[in-house]
């Protein structure tokens, strides 16, 4: 009898076990399938639903950011982003979004720190770091204005 309970209970565990692990793989896939469908509301909603199953997944809340940043939602966007960055700290995507927000505003030593981080990882985006450095370079203050 006591083979027959372990035996109902391996299998409920692990037919819990595969659908908590496809079912958020298929969350993300949703989600990512609704934002190039730029129906973000939507997207926004399969991503958050990922992050409960699984937390730790760097791309819904990068994917979260870039709602938000069409929604021009900021303080959110940031939120995300640094989530984005404690879970995988080379997330060039990441890490570019935010100097784009310390370029808007003005936070330049930010923009240095990131640029420099980015730059020592950069594969698929570092053309980008440099257009950010020269807006950076035509704008800082110089030290010797009065």
């Amino acid at each position: 009898m006591t083979r027959i309970i372990k035996l109902f209970t391996t299998i409920y565990f692990l037919i819990s076990f595969f659908t908590n692990a496809f079912g958020s793989e298929n969350f993300f896939k949703k989600g990512f399938e609704l934002y190039q469908d730029k129906k973000y509301e939507d997207a926004k909603f399969m991503f958050e639903r990922n992050i409960v199953f699984n937390p730790k997944d760097a791309n819904s809340y990068l994917y979260l950011a870039k709602i938000y940043n069409h929604q021009e939602d900021q303080k959110k966007e940031e939120k995300n982003l640094n989530t984005t960055l404690l879970i995988e700290p080379n997330n060039e995507d990441a890490i570019l979004m935010l100097m784009k927000i310390g370029l808007e505003k003005s936070n330049y030593s930010k923009v240095k720190d990131l640029s420099k981080k980015f730059s020592d990882i950069c594969k698929n985006l570092c053309e980008e770091n440099k257009k950010i450095l020269d807006s950076l370079a035509n704008i800082e203050p110089k030290n010797n204005e009065s």
